[in-house]
């Protein structure tokens, strides 16, 4: 019967010291493990062994990312208005031994200090500013309150200024800014548009004026191309009238006058003065002559 007593409490002790000795800590949580009263270890997520009786699971720390509740504070910007700001953190434990010896409530100190650093960071900038540049303002305060937090063991992942709140005063004040600045800037693209509609007016100009030069330059250079081509034509009929007058004597001669006869007659006859227009009899000769001439002065030409 003893006996039998006896395996059951050695039964009983030994499940007890397996129970005490064998810990599964969860994924998201580590166990932070004292012995005798002092900090011994940490154990991470898994099965893990400790000494029964001799040590003991003193805290258990969740590690998974958590957010403060949403807290308004008042702050003064750098153009002297009074402002609320709601805020909030994200944050989470990378070192569990010190955000649990260092500091007794890990979630109050980082709001404190978040209160700290916002306040610092609002008042370097004005109202305006602090409402446009949440983005870059959460950034500073999330890498100045990381810097404070390491003593903690702790991450700041993520700071939001989720709200910026001024009293109506200041709202008016902001509308009567944002109208004027409304209205000069309308200001400013009407001046715009006069100036752009002034330049294409003067570049259309200057276009127009570009062409006509193009136009009387082109034109010059017709004339003075017809000009030309006249001279040579002349020059030529000269040359040929020379060689005329040598190789055919007087034929080519009397051919010659009388053709310059009928080129005055004709522009005589052209001319918008011209009412009468009397021709002597030897021109009325000369231009029934005028093919024999040509004939002659061919033949004289081929003979050569």
């Amino acid at each position: 019967m003893l006996f039998q007593i006896f395996l059951v409490s050695l039964s009983a002790l030994i499940l007890l010291t397996l129970y005490l000795a064998i810990r599964v800590v969860p994924q998201s949580k580590v166990f932070v493990i004292e012995r005798f009263g002092k900090y011994i270890k940490t154990l991470e997520s898994g099965l893990s062994v400790i000494i029964p009786f001799v040590d003991r699971v003193a805290h258990n720390v969740d590690i998974l990312e958590r957010q403060l509740p949403r807290f308004e504070i008042s702050v003064i910007t750098k153009d002297n208005v009074e402002v609320g700001l709601v805020s909030t953190v994200f944050f989470r434990v990378l070192d569990a031994s010190k955000s649990v010896y260092r500091i007794k409530n890990i979630d109050s100190a980082v709001e404190n200090t978040a209160i700290s650093v916002i306040r610092s960071a609002a008042g370097k900038l004005e109202l305006d500013d602090l409402q446009s540049s949440r983005e870059s303002m959460n950034n500073e305060i999330r890498d100045r309150l990381s810097k404070a937090a390491e003593i903690w063991g702790v991450e700041v992942t993520r700071t939001e200024i989720l709200d910026v709140l001024v009293d109506e005063q200041t709202k008016d004040s902001q509308r009567q800014q944002l109208n004027a600045e409304r209205e000069r800037r309308a200001t400013i693209a009407t001046a715009e548009g006069l100036k752009r509609s002034t330049e294409l007016n003067a570049d259309a100009r200057l276009y127009e004026a570009e062409k006509i030069a193009d136009a009387v330059k082109i034109t010059a250079d017709a004339d003075a191309y017809a000009i030309k081509v006249k001279a040579e034509a002349d020059a030529e009929q000269t040359t040929v009238v020379g060689k005329a007058i040598k190789d055919g004597g007087q034929p080519a001669v009397n051919f010659e006058i009388m053709k310059r006869q009928v080129d005055g007659l004709t522009a005589l006859a052209s001319s918008g003065q011209s009412k009468t227009l009397v021709i002597p009899s030897d021109v009325t000769k000369a231009l029934g002559s005028l093919e024999l001439l040509m004939g002659a002065l061919s033949d004289n030409k081929n003979s050569s």
